[in-house]
C-alpha cells in the first residue's frame, strides 16, 4: 500500500501509487478534509490517484517525486480561484 495516514494525521504517497489506491486516498481526504498529504516519497502518481488530489485540493506537503506532476502541478493554481478571466461552474452557478 503507497497510501497510509502516519500518528500525526499527514496522509503519506509513497512509492509508484497505482490506481488501486485511489479510494483509500479517497477515504482518508473524506476522513480529515484537511488533509495534509505529503507527496514527496511517491515517485508515480496514477491519473486516478491525481485526479483526487485535484478535486480534494488539500494542503501538499513537500515537492512530489513524480517529475512530470512536479512540472505540471506548479503551473497548476492550488488556492482554489480561478485563473484571470476564465470562467468556471461554479462562477457560472452564482450568476444564474
Amino acid at each position: 500500500m503507497t497510501v497510509r495516514l502516519n500518528s500525526d494525521g499527514v496522509i503519506i504517497l509513497t512509492g509508484e501509487c497505482p490506481v488501486e489506491d485511489a479510494e483509500t486516498l479517497l477515504e482518508h481526504l473524506q476522513a480529515r478534509r484537511d488533509g495534509p498529504v505529503d507527496w514527496s516519497g511517491c515517485t508515480a502518481l496514477h491519473t486516478a490517484v491525481l485526479q483526487i488530489l485535484m478535486a480534494a485540493r488539500p494542503k501538499l506537503l513537500g515537492e512530489c517525486g513524480d517529475g512530470f506532476v512536479r512540472t505540471w502541478a506548479a503551473s497548476a493554481p492550488r488556492d482554489g480561484a480561478a485563473a484571470k478571466g476564465r470562467t468556471t461552474v461554479r462562477n457560472r452557478k452564482s450568476e444564474s
